[in-house]
């Protein structure tokens, strides 16, 4: 399921918009999910035939975040698997592939990973380890492999956006399943909106409760309930707006209250999600060609197949290597 782009424009014209593709999609690089630039033309609204709705299907990239937006408390952070002792760690660095010493920034990023992996490969018992490398994910109980699934993995890259910056890791360490869901919502983070801002040229803006944004043709925009909406020049009526659509007008993107219906968007986690603490988690996704690359804003994604293996066969209090 894609995103929508909603430009409400009150005007009796019939508009057609193409997107800019994805900004990471005019690179070259395989670990990169292209985005292809869509055209629709504008229709009236159920809001008014004064009020017209630009709406464009906009691919996302992802639906990952390491923000508490996903609907997730915030817990203990992820402890590294301090219990490989130096001569370990050591040996593990010495024998690290040239293939993937040459992805090491520092020699501090190669022993968090040698560290990572010898953790992993001394636990017992039924554990969760992820090689974010080689995007790969095993379910080990004692020295039986009992799953092993391709993942996508983080970017690794920033976003800088309106004086604000992210950048997408998913950190090596060890966590724990504290809990499942089926069927998760995505609460889109503050990231999300502004990728589409940037990809689309767009200002952005937030909208709080009790605020009342007066836009250009008259109309208001504001807040009631969990809902966001509009009421139009010389009208008292207030109409929600279309859900899973971005917001859009004056060439700005205006993004909605955390608890908002216009903030919740179905379908982008899968059909389950693993929760590992402060917004990581182990998912699904509607993105089956982005497994195998660095695609993600921090989760590690599975297909259909192995996340619902997963769902059913890791208990909660499971811990999870990454490396």
């Amino acid at each position: 399921m894609s995103t929508s782009l909603i430009c409400s424009l009150c005007c009796s014209l019939s508009l057609v918009v193409a997107l800019a593709g994805d900004v990471r999609a005019q690179s070259t690089d395989p670990h990169v999910d292209p985005v292809q630039a869509v055209a629709v033309e504008v229709t009236p609204t159920r809001s008014s035939s004064r009020l017209h709705s630009l709406i464009a299907r906009i691919a996302r990239r992802t639906a990952d975040s390491t923000s508490v937006a996903n609907g997730v408390q915030q817990l203990p952070e992820a402890a590294l698997a301090d219990s490989a002792d130096d001569a370990a760690v050591d040996s593990a660095t010495m024998a690290i592939p040239p293939d993937i010493a040459q992805l090491f920034k520092s020699r501090q990023d190669s022993v968090g990973w040698a560290r990572g992996r010898a953790g992993a490969k001394r636990a017992d018992g039924l554990r969760v380890v992820v090689d974010l490398f080689q995007h790969q994910l095993f379910v080990i109980r004692d020295d039986d492999t009992l799953r092993a699934a391709s993942v996508a993995t983080a970017l690794n890259t920033t976003l800088a956006f309106g004086g604000r910056s992210w950048y997408f890791q998913t950190p090596r360490g060890v966590r724990t399943v504290f809990a499942k869901e089926k069927d998760p919502v995505w609460r889109a983070p503050d990231w999300h909106f502004a990728e589409v801002a940037l990809e689309n040229h767009l200002d952005m803006r937030s909208i709080t409760r009790g605020q009342i944004v007066r836009l250009r043709d008259g109309s208001r925009l504001l807040v009631e309930g969990d809902e966001v909406g509009i009421i139009l020049p010389s009208q008292s009526e207030f109409t929600p707006l279309v859900l899973d659509e971005h917001i859009v007008f004056d060439n700005t993107l205006f993004v909605p209250p955390l608890d908002t219906k216009q903030r919740q968007i179905r379908g982008e986690l899968g059909a389950y999600r693993l929760i590992l603490g402060n917004g990581f988690l182990l998912h699904g996704t509607p993105y089956g060609a982005s497994i195998g690359t660095s695609a993600t804003h921090g989760c590690i994604r599975l297909g259909d197949a192995d996340i619902a293996w997963l769902y059913e066969n890791v208990p909660v209090g499971t811990k999870v290597y990454i490396y």
